[in-house]
């Protein structure tokens, strides 16, 4: 059985990308108003794009045959955790904390927060997905050999669908915090 994701596609609306033209991505670095905090949480960031390729790659090193299948299974147990864990961690936060503090300094772009949230959710499902795919995979290499590659062929589909959506949501994200950051010169 394959779950299907309703994974967003489309375009941020061009109204809630109105700061960014004005913050384009090449001068957040250098802006008086990009600091320590917006670092870190856009290292985040670049953590979890890490990981869902680290997944997605030792999922494929395994159905490959060039990863045997203990190190498929301590390392997906690994960077799988990592990858879930701090994801879930990181959205909680943004949705409870982060995306409130923004919308207060700015609610023009209370619309683009909500689409962000609604990934949220639906990145909850995936994740909860992959965890259970991930857990039978791990269990079933030292089962049965057969059955793992096959649950690891769906991981591998999973993978795929956590990696698309951290370069959408994550991108999308990034260009309506960090300019409304900027502007307001928030995260002191």
């Amino acid at each position: 059985m394959t779950t299907k994701f309703d994974l967003r596609t489309e375009d941020m609306p061009t109204d809630m990308r109105v700061l960014l033209e004005s913050y384009p991505r090449d001068s957040w670095e250098a802006h008086p108003g990009f600091r320590e905090k917006t670092r870190h949480w856009l290292g985040a960031h670049q953590m979890f794009r890490r990981l869902g390729d680290l997944v997605r790659s030792e999922t494929e090193r395994y159905l490959d045959k060039s990863r045997a299948p203990d190190d498929f299974a301590a390392r997906l147990s690994y960077y799988g955790n990592a990858l879930v864990a701090n994801l879930h961690g990181h959205h909680h936060w943004e949705d409870h904390s982060y995306f409130p503090e923004l919308s207060a300094a700015d609610p023009r772009f209370d619309v683009g927060l909500e689409i962000l949230e609604k990934d949220h959710q639906e990145l909850d499902v995936v994740l909860d997905n992959f965890t259970g795919t991930a857990n039978r995979a791990i269990k079933l290499v030292q089962l049965d050999e057969a059955q793992a590659r096959r649950e690891a062929g769906k991981l591998h589909g999973l993978a795929q669908s956590i990696e698309t959506f951290l370069d959408r949501h994550l991108s999308d994200e990034e260009e309506l915090a960090v300019p409304i950051i900027l502007h307001h010169r928030l995260r002191g």
